[in-house]
């Protein structure tokens, strides 16, 4: 990786955690964007080895208000949205899997915007986290569609089932990512490189969460993510055209 590119998502990967550690997202719709810009051939795999790290230390900080019920039925509709997640990052060209993300990241923001909250129910969750096993494993984003389902939880329910989803999601997405043969030893030599980084956010995450305004933080990683979205599909629809 070329120092200023690594500089640059490492800047990227330490604001974004910051701003998951805070407001509970951030990390995928805020770095997949820049990834796909400056080193599309890291993604999914370099970014899901991130977010499965992740969402470990959350389950770690708050393992004791898991619904275990609802991660179960979490992980079984995740499984065909593996597969069908996999086959994508195998079978699109670059440019199509860059509009795709950008798309996923532009349908994230949209579903953090919905006031609707479906019941947190075993069907409604196998149903979030089918959508969730195709998107998180093609793009590394698969967030939103869960956190739609889990928002009518008491937020301590919300952060640590989530955590826990998200921790044998993201592992179960790796795996079929590697029969699939799209994780090799690059991606874990670039997230390794990237881990300082994504603790020293989590770190400050601690520090900010208890003086910064979360609807600032919020705005923030809003923003962020709609302008990484837009860069990344015209750069990609350019592409297309330019062939």
């Amino acid at each position: 990786m070329e120092p200023i590119h690594y500089l640059i998502i490492g800047l990227v990967v330490f604001g974004s955690a910051c701003i998951q550690g805070s407001i509970g997202f951030g990390l995928g719709m805020i770095t997949a964007p820049v990834l796909a810009l400056l080193r599309p051939d890291l993604l999914p795999a370099a970014l899901l080895l991130l977010a499965t790290l992740i969402s470990f230390t959350a389950f770690l900080r708050e393992r004791h208000d898991v619904d275990w019920r609802l991660v179960g039925w979490g992980v079984l509709g995740r499984l065909p949205g593996i597969a069908v997640g996999t086959l994508a990052v195998v079978f699109l060209p670059n440019a199509g899997l860059s509009i795709l993300l950008g798309l996923t990241v532009l349908g994230g923001v949209a579903f953090s915007l919905v006031g609707w909250a479906p019941e947190a129910r075993g069907r409604n969750m196998v149903i979030a986290s089918g959508v969730s096993g195709i998107f998180g494993t093609a793009t590394s984003i698969g967030g939103p569609p869960i956190a739609l389902v889990l928002r009518s939880l008491e937020p301590s329910a919300v952060r640590s089932t989530m955590s826990a989803y998200f921790t044998l999601g993201s592992i179960l997405s790796l795996t079929g990512l590697t029969f699939g043969g799209q994780v090799r030893t690059e991606h874990l030599l670039a997230a390794a490189s990237l881990l300082p980084f994504m603790l020293a956010g989590l770190w400050l995450s601690n520090l900010v969460i208890r003086r910064a305004d979360r609807k600032v933080l919020y705005r923030i990683a809003v923003g962020a993510s709609i302008l990484g979205a837009v860069l990344v599909i015209g750069e990609a629809a350019a592409a297309m055209l330019v062939r």
